[in-house]
């Protein structure tokens, strides 16, 4: 790789120090490994599950934020199949549906998810960060946020081998969401990771990428955090205080 001061990496050095953060990707975090190693508990799944999906509902929502800053028609063409990946559109019931029915498959009503009643205040703040980052951000650097995709595919198919046989009181009907994934995300990373390649192109922009990427990698690890503290180790927010579930309920953004 260049590493010469100043001087910019080429497209092969650059795309390959954006996969190189894989090795960061929350798929590595001891809540993950748990859970693909059949270690987690029902609770800890369905905590994972009930979190997870506000970080769906604002999926549509970032990627709104980048069309709404985006004066490229083109860009906007392709980007709202993400959108509509999500939200569904006509014969299509879209991701957060398909996320639905997964909490449903583990032993969550409907009802419950929607209210979001389990949603921590870590995982709402985390989320909420990545959302008001795409608002405020330059289209072009909130669509790289999302480059996170770059690893997604791993994660998704780890799920599909290894929970059917650690958690077979999880209806299999759950898993079209992480099935849907696959192709999906493998498609996004093409355009996602050319948009990158071509805005970046001095070494400062390269490295601001970079750092812009680790945001969105922390985001998702501290949302792991939080639940780590909740269902692993039994300290949920005011857990000395009070057993209810007092935290806010996403009044502000």
């Amino acid at each position: 790789m260049n590493t010469q001061p100043g001087t910019p990496m080429t497209p092969e050095d650059f795309e390959q120090a954006l996969r190189a953060k894989g090795a960061l990707y929350h798929i590595h975090h001891p809540y993950h490994k748990a859970m693909y190693e059949g270690r987690a508990t029902p609770e800890q799944v369905r905590g994972w599950v009930a979190n997870r999906y506000y970080y769906q509902i604002n999926i549509p929502l970032k990627d709104a934020a980048i069309m709404a800053n985006c004066p490229d028609r083109e860009v906007r063409r392709h980007w709202v199949q993400r959108i509509l990946d999500h939200d569904g559109f006509e014969d299509s019931e879209g991701g957060i549906e398909a996320w639905l029915q997964l909490g449903e498959a583990v032993g969550l009503t409907r009802e419950e998810i929607i209210s979001q009643e389990h949603v921590l205040p870590g995982v709402r703040f985390a989320v909420d960060a990545y959302v008001n980052f795409a608002r405020r951000a330059t289209w072009e650097e909130a669509a790289s946020s999302s480059l996170t995709e770059l690893f997604a595919p791993e994660i998704h198919q780890s799920r599909l081998d290894r929970w059917p046989e650690h958690y077979p009181w999880i209806d299999p009907k759950g898993y079209l969401y992480f099935r849907n994934r696959l192709s999906e995300a493998r498609r996004d990373v093409v355009h996602g990771l050319q948009i990158t390649l071509d805005h970046y192109r001095t070494l400062a922009e390269q490295q601001r990428m970079l750092d812009i990427l680790q945001f969105k990698l922390d985001v998702l690890w501290t949302m792991l955090d939080a639940m780590s503290l909740a269902y692993e180790l039994q300290r949920p927010p005011y857990h000395t205080v009070t057993q209810e579930a007092v935290y806010h309920r996403g009044l502000f953004r």
